[in-house]
């Protein structure tokens, strides 16, 4: 996969899955421009690593999100259990990443794909 062909997708990936828990906000997507322009030089290093870059880069915002805002995104598996927590990435570095519960180890959805994802949690 071509370097910027996996960049951009990854955006867009990520990006939707901000935009469906409705914290796609402006000082959020610059989060995500980030963490692009970051794996961007991870990416020129690996050239290989190209098909990682979207799980890579969901991680690197969700991290980013945590220390600034909370918890994203909120796993909707465990909504009665009293002690809300995020989805993983998973794999951590391989292709088709996905967000799934840690707790359950269910598959919530592929990266991009979340639909109706739950908004954040502080920490």
């Amino acid at each position: 996969m071509e370097l910027e062909q996996a960049l951009h997708a990854a955006r867009a990936l990520v990006l939707a899955d901000l935009a469906a828990g409705q914290v796609a906000q402006a000082d959020i997507v610059s989060l995500v421009e980030d963490a692009i322009a970051h794996r961007r030089w991870w990416v020129e290093q690996w050239p290989e690593g190209a098909a990682y870059v979207a799980g890579l880069v969901a991680q690197d915002v969700q991290d980013a999100l945590l220390e600034r805002y909370g918890r994203w995104p909120l796993c909707p598996v465990c909504v009665e259990g009293g002690d809300p927590h995020a989805l993983d990435v998973e794999p951590e570095l391989g292709p088709d990443p996905h967000w799934v519960c840690g707790k359950t180890a269910v598959a919530v959805a592929r990266v991009g794909s979340l639909g109706a994802a739950p908004g954040m949690v502080n920490s």
